[in-house]
């Protein structure tokens, strides 16, 4: 097995939360953008396909993120190392809550999670060498009752805006879980478990 030299990768992500997490491990990594200005069209077509499971969508999304990130590296001569890629969706009854659209969807997804177990699916993925390696985070979070006053709070502090389920665990909507079932990184959006065994695997050594 080929093994990246130094212990650095690339992160296709502008989530600030996705780097803290890397930081948190001691993980080096640099930003690549996969779209030099946020106006320009999404690279890739994040609508689930009918039928699909969440497991298979969060795999596809993620998977073709870690690809399309390593294409860019050859494309644009930058040194290749590991693409490390990362999707988050919540799942509510079998239905994905992806990004909301505007505050009024905001809205109707913070309804429907209220009072409810809901779960958190985030799929980190990691391309080095044409091979990519993908694992699975799922979380149970269950939620009180949210008052349409707390709801609108929420969405009012900004939170909700580019948010799976309209929500992070990290801000204001932590006052609303009774419990988690599994990964609190993975619900903010990088499994640091899974993300372990993914590097440790490619040769990067976490410890």
């Amino acid at each position: 097995m080929i093994t990246p030299a130094g212990n650095c990768i690339y992160l296709a992500s502008r989530s600030t939360r996705r780097r803290d997490l890397l930081k948190q491990i001691g993980i080096r990594h640099s930003i690549l953008l996969m779209r030099e200005a946020l106006p320009r069209p999404a690279d890739i077509d994040e609508t689930p396909i009918p039928t699909e499971s969440p497991a298979d969508y969060i795999y596809r999304i993620t998977h073709t993120k870690a690809e399309a990130g390593w294409l860019r590296l050859q494309q644009r001569g930058l040194p290749l190392l590991p693409v490390l890629a990362a999707d988050t969706t919540v799942v509510l009854d079998g239905r994905i809550l992806g990004k909301p659209r505007d505050t009024r969807h905001a809205e109707e997804m913070l309804h429907a999670l209220s009072g409810q177990e809901h779960q958190v699916y985030t799929a980190v993925g990691l391309t080095f060498q044409e091979q990519t390696r993908l694992r699975l985070s799922t979380t149970t979070v269950r939620f009180r009752d949210i008052s349409q006053r707390e709801i609108l709070a929420c969405i009012a502090s900004g939170e909700s805006h580019d948010k799976a389920g309209a929500y992070a665990i990290q801000g204001k909507a932590a006052a609303f879980i009774i419990n988690i079932d599994g990964s609190y990184s993975g619900v903010v959006g990088l499994p640091l478990f899974e993300t372990s065994q993914l590097l440790e695997e490619t040769g990067i050594s976490v410890f």
